[in-house]
């Protein structure tokens, strides 16, 4: 043949094997006819089956079989057993040979028992489960005969692969992802991912290292491995931990099917571990990586310290500031240009990388005027990063103003403060060098402590939507758990998740956690003190604001406040606070006839209560089709107070119609 007129890759694929079934079909009919004469003439070709194959042709690659044979090591006698159950399916003239040769009356099938009787160098190793074509279940069995006399079926994944037509096995879709290389990357980023990529291409003869990929910045993992996939040729797939599953019988099978679509696919694993429950991963992840002898990576926050085999622990950091600036740059394109300045105050607010980034950067409209594409840009950014957080904590609609908020000078001043360290972060930390100077400490953090009801709440609401940012509240009380460990992972698992968006975080409850220092008796203390200190540290490095709210001030312990930057006490408001909430609680909507604040005033009452008696007051009003008026709230208020268990008296309730 000339060499020129050499078909593609499909073309000779096909070739090759139909050329390597008509050895095996050739083997059947011989022995059918019992002719010795064409045995012994097949006998002489047979030793040169395997160039039956156009081997003058340039390939792109090896024929399906030849790659199946070297990654499965297959030997000569399994090669053609997998050949001869191929057969049966892609070629009409086995069958008739098969039922032949059976000579049972059960129609055509391919057994242990044919095969050693027709194929040439039998050996019983091939029947084991041991044997590459059942352990790697190239071969079915229908499990209902003898082990010999079992019909046996090629896999359809692998038939379809010996065709030339590759696709992921159908009982791994929807668990294996295929992932490929970001359009932009961090510096950083890339850098791990030829660490990667070294580590993996200078694998010895034994089994392949497993690469840990730790830290916070989950699309940075990704896209470090895809990286590193990228340049040795090879395709990555991502499985979730949480697809992994716990019985022992299940999670062997899916290691053994991922394990084969990588041989097949010359691919690799990334195991993701980033969303998984700290249980899933020592129970599932663990004993299902040790079973893996393929290239695989596991992205988690901290290593896997039960694995046996032989890891290798990467870090994988958020990009810094300038690396984050050349990002949005490259995501953004010329649209980048006009925006300036208000490019920086996406980056000090959203630490992204690369996939969330892309994402939001897409929203923005070239044709939109400076303002439009800023405020277009940060709501997809929002939007990315609150998907994170909602599993994990409650989200408040932040819709309370400086208007909405009665509290004295002071304490007013000292949020209003808050408030500029967040906006002003970028150029004290970044552009006036205190965050290389020490990077401790650089989380805003701070105390809310007073009665309930006294604005804790809403003054984060109010501090939220000036800067435009996402509310969460954490009840601690539900985030601290009996089991020693457990508080710091719940605490870890939050403020992972919230880097990405710097949302601010509103810990209620503290007085759950927070106490007074006590002696040291037993490893309960000792854990106690350590799970508040955890939360200190963390609230310390968060990028963004963590609040914590307390009703009991004094039983803080002084050492732990000292690390708190903002303490804002929230005091019970006096008569004349009492009277502009009254003011203010109606919304201008509302109908009312004949209010009187300052006789309202008299009720001895934390803000919260003042709203809940006039919501009440609007419903009795809405119901008799009225206007508010005092009758209303009058009913309103003998309602909280029996619900406060507080009297309501007749100095509170005079000069009231």
């Amino acid at each position: 043949m000339n060499v020129a007129a050499a078909p593609n890759w499909s073309e000779a694929n096909q070739r090759y094997l139909a050329a390597s079934l008509e050895h095996v079909r050739r083997r059947l009919e011989a022995c059918a006819h019992q002719d010795a004469t064409t045995e012994a003439g097949l006998d002489s070709e047979a030793g040169s089956g395997n160039d039956a194959a156009p081997t003058e042709w340039q390939l792109s690659a090896p024929p399906a079989l030849q790659t199946i044979c070297a990654a499965f090591e297959l030997t000569p006698f399994e090669r053609d057993l997998l050949l001869l159950c191929a057969g049966l399916e892609l070629d009409a003239r086995f069958a008739p040979l098969c039922a032949a040769l059976a000579k049972d009356g059960r129609g055509a099938r391919a057994t242990f028992s044919l095969a050693l009787a027709v194929l040439e160098n039998p050996h019983w190793s091939a029947v084991t489960p041991a044997g590459p074509l059942r352990h790697w279940r190239l071969l079915e069995t229908d499990g209902v005969q003898s082990l010999t006399t079992a019909a046996l079926r090629i896999d359809e994944r692998i038939l379809h692969y010996l065709t030339g037509v590759s696709f992921l096995d159908d009982r791994l879709q929807g668990l294996l992802t295929p992932l490929t290389s970001p359009r932009v990357i961090a510096p950083s980023h890339a850098g791990v991912g030829q660490k990667l990529a070294d580590i993996w291409s200078h694998r010895s003869s034994g089994a392949w290292v497993a690469v840990q990929l730790c830290g916070v910045a989950a699309d940075g993992k990704i896209a470090a491995c895809a990286i590193a996939c990228a340049k040795l040729g090879r395709q990555l797939w991502r499985l979730r931990a949480a697809d992994v599953p716990h019985p022992v019988a299940e999670r062997t099978a899916l290691a053994r099917l991922c394990e084969r679509e990588l041989l097949l696919s010359h691919g690799a694993l990334l195991v993701d571990c980033d969303t998984a429950p700290p249980d899933a991963i020592e129970r599932a992840v663990v004993p299902f990586v040790e079973e893996l002898a393929v290239p695989v990576a596991i992205a988690s926050r901290n290593p896997l310290s039960a694995l046996s085999r032989t890891t290798v622990r990467l870090d994988v950091e958020r990009p810094q500031t300038a690396e984050q600036r050349a990002l949005w740059r490259a995501a953004l394109g010329p649209v980048s240009e006009k925006l300036n300045g208000q490019l920086e105050g996406l980056i000090a607010q959203f630490g992204f990388d690369h996939a969330a980034l892309e994402s939001a950067a897409a929203t923005a409209d070239g044709e939109d005027d400076l303002e439009a594409t800023t405020r277009r840009l940060w709501d997809a950014c929002r939007m990315q990063a609150r998907g994170r957080l909602d599993g994990l904590a409650r989200r408040v609609d932040a819709v309370a103003k400086w208007d909405d908020l009665v509290l004295p000078g002071p304490q007013r001043d000292l949020l209003r403060e808050i408030a500029i360290h967040l906006r002003r972060a970028v150029t004290v930390y970044e552009t006036w060098g205190f965050a290389a100077k020490s990077a401790r400490g650089l989380g805003i953090s701070a105390l809310f402590a007073g009665a309930s009801g006294t604005g804790k709440t809403m003054a984060a609401e109010v501090i939220a939507n000036e800067l435009n940012l996402d509310l969460y509240r954490i009840d601690l009380s539900q985030v601290v758990s009996k089991y020693i460990g457990e508080t710091e992972k719940n605490l870890g698992r939050i403020f992972d998740t919230a880097e990405q968006s710097a949302s601010v975080l509103l810990f209620d409850e503290a007085d759950a956690l927070f106490g007074q220092r006590s002696e040291v008796k037993d490893s309960h203390d000792r854990y106690a003190n350590i799970e508040v200190s955890y939360l200190l540290q963390r609230m310390e490095d968060y990028r963004g604001l963590a609040i914590l709210t307390t009703n009991m001030k004094s039983a803080l312990d002084q050492a732990f406040l000292r690390r708190i930057r903002f303490v804002v006490q929230f005091p019970f408001p006096d008569f004349a606070h009492r009277t502009e909430i009254w003011r203010r609680v109606f919304p201008v909507e509302t109908p009312t006839q004949e209010i009187d604040p300052a006789l309202l005033a008299r009720l001895t009452i934390a803000g919260g209560n003042i709203r809940n008696i006039a919501l009440a007051a609007a419903f009795l009003a809405a119901e008799e089709g009225t206007p508010v008026r005092m009758g209303h709230l009058r009913r309103a208020a003998q309602n909280e107070y029996a619900k406060l268990e507080k009297p309501l008296t007749s100095a509170e309730l005079g000069g009231w119609t």
